[in-house]
């Protein structure tokens, strides 16, 4: 259930993140498509924050360490541009707007997970 929660809130921030930057479509939103497009999308960040980013992760860790971790911010950018290759209606203009939807997508997900109540709950249970 919490991947379902996670994953319609990653969902929101997509169509939230293709509203805020020009430089990202994610195609035709008067139809269905768009929304597809924007759960697909989700979908592919999620799997490829789960088995690509450790990868790329590890293996960029000197760089990682003497940027004091901002190199993270060009791994977030690349996984965007790969799903950007991955979902056919979803479309990035470049580095640049790539790591701005990473940010602003980061941004919005924070802001509507604050909403979202699975976190305190388990903290209470634990407790």
């Amino acid at each position: 259930m919490n991947i379902l929660i996670r994953l319609i809130i990653t969902t929101i921030a997509v169509l939230i993140t293709d509203l805020l930057l020009p430089g990202v479509s994610l195609g035709d939103m008067s139809e269905t498509n768009g929304l597809l497009t924007a759960l697909l999308t989700a979908a592919v960040l999620g799997l490829l924050n789960a088995v690509l980013k450790p990868l790329l992760v590890f293996f960029t860790l000197p760089v990682t360490v003497v940027t004091l971790g901002l190199f993270l911010l060009v791994i977030n950018a690349v996984i965007v541009l790969v799903a950007a290759r991955l979902v056919p209606s979803f479309q990035v203009d470049g580095f640049w707007w790539a790591l701005g939807f990473s940010l602003v997508l980061s941004f919005v997900q924070g802001v509507l997970q604050a909403f979202d109540g699975s976190k305190r709950n388990a903290r209470r249970e634990k407790f």
